[in-house]
């Protein structure tokens, strides 16, 4: 019999904050999931660290070939997945251990949602909380897809959160054919916008998962990037969708867009002379070398 979640992992060089990863999950309230982690080949030994948890029936461990980026091993361990419900863990994040409890009740009380997100937090390189509890643009509780996704572009950054933020519905994700790995640094929102345009929105105004960021992970050069690709995203989007965004959000989310991600740079580089990096560097959400 098929479990109501899959939380699938991908992990790439997450040696440090892997075990932590996985333990957030494994504790939680909502007994019936299944736990699924791809391992991109790493090189710093977190293949090592994850044969502790094989003893659990719930675990399954596979390893994802060098190549490809983090798409790759994103589609890779989402294929695996069995549950009615998907969510999507990074191999350094966190959950809270009503997550799955949650976000499962939401979507079971309203059928015609395809996502539900929570609130979260950042946390710095070694766990420590560095804000209070960010996301959701403004939306609570059940909100038309297309306005969702409007709503996203308009202001420019992904209110829907960080995968951990996040529960799809998996037979509307295979719908879409899994995740939309067209701009990769944007590859979440991207497929979250991708699901509301046939399905409604689920927004809990609690935080229920943990981001870690790390100085290491962020440059002008990447700041520059991840705002073009933001911006053809939302013009993608628009072309695909007649009639879901006007002239005037596609210029306001796009000038937000720019802006969000200079924002972003200068906490970085407040980051790195709050904490001076350290664990977490090896994601696998902004299309690593893997």
């Amino acid at each position: 019999m098929s479990p109501r979640v899959s939380v699938v992992v991908p992990t790439y060089n997450n040696a440090e904050v892997v075990e932590e990863t996985v333990r957030s999950i494994l504790a939680s309230t909502l007994t019936d999931f299944e736990l699924v982690v791809a391992d991109h080949s790493s090189t710093d030994g977190t293949w090592e660290r994850l044969q502790q948890f094989t003893a659990d029936p719930r675990v399954r461990l596979l390893v994802t070939p060098p190549g490809g980026g983090a798409p790759a091993n994103w589609a890779r361990v989402t294929a695996e997945a069995r549950g009615d419900y998907v969510k999507l863990v990074c191999g350094d994040d966190l959950i809270a251990p009503t997550c799955l409890e949650k976000q499962v009740a939401a979507l079971d009380e309203h059928p015609t949602a395809v996502l539900c997100s929570s609130r979260r937090v950042l946390i710095d390189a070694h766990g420590e909380r560095i804000t209070g509890a960010r996301g959701l643009g403004g939306l609570r509780g059940l909100v038309p897809g297309r306005v969702a996704a409007r709503r996203a572009v308009v202001v420019g950054s992904n209110i829907f959160g960080e995968p951990a933020s996040a529960l799809v519905r998996r037979s509307a994700l295979v719908a879409i054919g899994g995740w939309t790995g067209s701009e990769p640094f944007v590859i979440d929102q991207q497929t979250f916008c991708n699901l509301l345009v046939d399905g409604d929105f689920v927004a809990l105004d609690e935080a229920l998962a943990s981001f870690r960021i790390s100085a290491s992970q962020w440059s002008v050069s990447l700041a520059t990037l991840q705002s073009r690709q933001v911006v053809d995203f939302h013009h993608r989007l628009a072309a695909d969708n007649p009639g879901l965004l006007s002239r005037a959000d596609l210029v306001r989310g796009d000038t937000m867009a720019r802006g969000m991600a200079y924002v972003r740079r200068a906490a970085y580089v407040w980051l790195a002379h709050r904490s001076h990096a350290g664990p977490g560097a090896g994601r696998q959400r902004l299309g690593s070398a893997a």
